[in-house]
């Protein structure tokens, strides 16, 4: 068992390396899992327990089937596997999706695809790898991690508490603009806007050289005298007859 070969995974679920089972574990990497629900025709759920002879939470109870990914492994296909070499459940199609937990302390750095199917059993255990299995009521599994949660493997409370209240979606990263080599030049300051020309805002001022045309007609000024001279009558020629 410990020589199995695991993709190590980044933060994204991204493939970025392989290890051993062993290694995996000790070192606290981030890998892949899945587990399967199988529910019976009365609602009632189909958990497992572990065999005592497991690396984690030997004993405890668990989903009906679950495991790791092998090494290029889809979730999908490990999920039709873990149901066929735990509980002898030959599934023809993939089960349902449901949700997918984020690597955390709680699933052992797993990233976890959870599954439902519906069978009424019986099952054929392996004997390796689980104790003996049963059919259980939503109500009684709840009272019963409610009272002794210790009984259930960390990575299944987890699920159940998620079958009932899902977990939020991821938020979505925003990428942002890339830089541009070099020092960008600074832009140039924005030209003032130049004011709109009015009708009433009066004449023009005059160019240098030009003669200032008056709208209005100049009025004669009258004539003035010199004092002490009379006006000279002309002669009128006389008329001839």
């Amino acid at each position: 068992m410990s020589d199995e070969i695991f993709d190590v995974v980044d933060d994204r679920d991204r493939v970025i390396g392989k290890q051993t089972r062993r290694e995996v574990h000790r070192r606290g990497l981030k890998h892949r899992a899945v587990h399967v629900l199988v529910f019976n025709e009365r609602g009632e759920v189909y958990l497992q327990k572990r065999s005592f002879k497991k690396d984690t939470f030997p004993g405890a109870w668990d989903s009906s089937a679950s495991g790791h990914l092998d090494s290029g492994e889809t979730y999908d296909a490990c999920a039709v596997r873990e149901a066929r070499e735990e509980i002898g459940l030959f599934l023809h199609r993939t089960p349902k999706r449901l949700f997918k937990i984020e690597a955390c302390p709680q699933t052992g750095q797993e990233f976890v695809w959870v599954y439902r199917t519906e069978s009424n059993g019986p099952f054929r255990l392996n004997l390796d790898e689980l104790e003996c299995g049963a059919f259980f009521k939503a109500d009684h599994i709840n009272r019963w991690m409610a009272e002794r949660p210790r009984d259930f493997a960390d990575a299944f409370r987890l699920v159940w508490k998620y079958l009932f209240h899902p977990p939020p979606p991821k938020p979505k990263t925003v990428a942002k603009p890339a830089k541009t080599a070099g020092k960008s030049k600074p832009k140039a300051a924005a030209k003032p806007a130049k004011a709109a020309k009015s009708k009433s805002a009066g004449p023009k001022p005059a160019r240098r050289g030009t003669r200032i045309k008056s709208r209005k007609t100049a009025k004669a000024r009258p004539v003035a005298r010199k004092p002490g001279r009379k006006p000279v009558a002309k002669a009128r020629k006389p008329r001839r007859r």
